[in-house]
């Protein structure tokens, strides 16, 4: 389970798609809020690639779960940063 994590951490199409996730959150806040969004769009990332891209070595439950953490890992600096740049901005 940590090799897959581990895999999953180093994904640049995950890394990107959380990353447009973040950017999508900020520009659409006003409307639809933050948490929802977020926490929809972590687990839409999660189900999505290991559905669009089986592994025949590991079940679909188990890549969904490493998938979980391995967002909530990434989302984490990532937030980080968009939040460094919105203070530098104001």
């Amino acid at each position: 389970m940590i090799d897959l994590v581990l895999s999953q951490l180093t994904d640049p199409f995950r890394i990107g798609l959380l990353i447009a996730l973040v950017v999508t959150m900020q520009r659409t806040a006003t409307v639809t809020g933050r948490v929802i969004p977020l926490v929809l769009g972590v687990v839409f990332v999660a189900v999505m690639l290991p559905s669009t891209m089986p592994s025949t070595s590991v079940s679909l439950k188990d890549a969904i779960l490493a998938g979980l953490v391995s967002n909530l890992i990434i989302l984490i600096p990532v937030l980080a940063f968009a939040w460094l740049i919105m203070r530098m901005r104001r």
